[in-house]
């Protein structure tokens, strides 16, 4: 027992009090020390130096912190930080004066923040916290959007092109290029030996997309891109788009797609991870093996019985579907993941790497298109 009293003060009082106390700390204890000294740390001035640790400079560190929380404390206590955080951070501050709010440059960062903040947010910040989440949106469509809808719908079309097609259905561009070694100079034309064109022209559904988004702190920017781009893929009327988020709860946003916005508000950053469950649910959604495409961004960090993931991965790969495991859909680069649930996904099957938001358009064309994933991604992302 007095083992834990100590422990605890050690917590209490930082790491300065260390050498004077004789308590060492080890193993997720210095993690719970971070998490601490991140938040309450003295800064400059009465209350001594400033350690090396705090959340105002980096607003992705900011989001892993208040994901991380989630895992160290009890709710009564990470609601207590939360709020301390928002004090702290000054984000309630900047979100009531609109002379602050209008020098906001659109963010990931702080669209992340203010989501893992969601559920302590004074109610008299959170429309305010929705217009510039609303602005972040609005730019990362107009630079995203347009692109993922060409390459998406041009990938179906290609995919849709017959050899016999019914001549309003003539691809004649591409049916030209193919026969230009058929031109008959008596004739002065082409005689076309095979004609290309289009298997439909109808809106009917082509290819199921789901989307399952891992919400864990470290995957903050990737939940906002993955939302995002569920939102642009949902509004094509070719392809069935679902989205879920899951943490050890899994939650189906797909009735939401309409709105991104709406989206982003309906996550909840932080917290365990069962990947297992958030498949098997995933795994409901499954009309058509065949045509369906299914996207896991997750980090891998399973809190969940790690033989049940696999076995359940190995199912999916099995009945046809094309799973892709994303580690990171980000422009921060690839986070801390779980290399060996990585390497046993890529053993089943599964394609397993991380992606910007930039590529992230091509990638979805070349899973419509049934294109080799493995060697797509070796190909364009180094």
């Amino acid at each position: 027992m007095n083992d834990e009293r100590m422990r605890r003060w050690r917590l209490v009082l930082g790491a300065e009090a260390e050498p004077e106390m004789g308590t060492t700390l080890s193993g997720q204890d210095r993690s719970v020390d971070a998490a601490l000294a991140a938040l309450y740390d003295a800064g400059e001035g009465e209350s001594g130096p400033q350690r090396s640790a705090g959340l105002g400079s980096s607003a992705p560190r900011v989001a892993r912190w208040l994901g991380d929380i989630r895992q160290y404390f009890p709710s009564t206590v990470v609601q207590v930080m939360q709020r301390d955080a928002v004090e702290r951070l000054g984000i309630t501050r900047m979100l009531m004066e609109p002379e602050l709010l209008g020098a906001v440059e659109p963010d990931v960062h702080l669209v992340s923040t203010l989501l893992a903040l969601n559920e302590v947010m004074p109610e008299e910040t959170k429309q305010t916290a929705r217009e510039v989440v609303g602005r972040v949106v609005a730019e990362l469509e107009a630079r995203l959007a347009e692109r993922t809808r060409a390459a998406v719908t041009g990938a179906l079309d290609r995919a849709g092109r017959t050899s016999r097609p019914r001549h309003s259905d003539i691809d004649w561009d591409r049916t030209i290029r193919a026969n230009l070694k058929h031109f008959s100079p008596a004739l002065g034309t082409i005689v076309p030996d095979r004609l290309i064109g289009y298997a439909r022209r109808n809106h009917s559904v082509q290819r199921d997309i789901v989307l399952a988004i891992d919400q864990s702190g470290s995957m903050a920017e990737s939940v906002v891109y993955a939302s995002l781009f569920g939102a642009v893929l949902g509004s094509i009327r070719t392809l069935r788009t679902s989205l879920v988020v899951f943490d050890t709860a899994v939650v189906d946003l797909t009735d939401q797609l309409d709105d991104p916005v709406d989206v982003l508000f309906g996550t909840q950053l932080g917290g365990g991870t069962d990947i297992n469950r958030a498949l098997a649910y995933c795994e409901t959604l499954v009309t058509k093996p065949a045509e369906t495409v299914l996207v896991l961004i997750s980090d891998l960090y399973e809190g969940g019985v790690r033989e049940d993931l696999l076995r359940r991965a190995r199912s999916l790969v099995d009945s046809g579907v094309q799973v892709i495991a994303l580690l990171a859909l980000a422009d921060s680069g690839t986070p801390s993941y779980d290399a060996e649930n990585a390497a046993a996904l890529t053993e089943l099957g599964v394609p397993t790497f991380a992606c910007t938001p930039d590529k992230f358009p091509d990638l979805m064309a070349a899973a419509i298109r049934h294109d080799d994933i493995t060697g797509w991604a070796a190909t364009n992302l180094g």
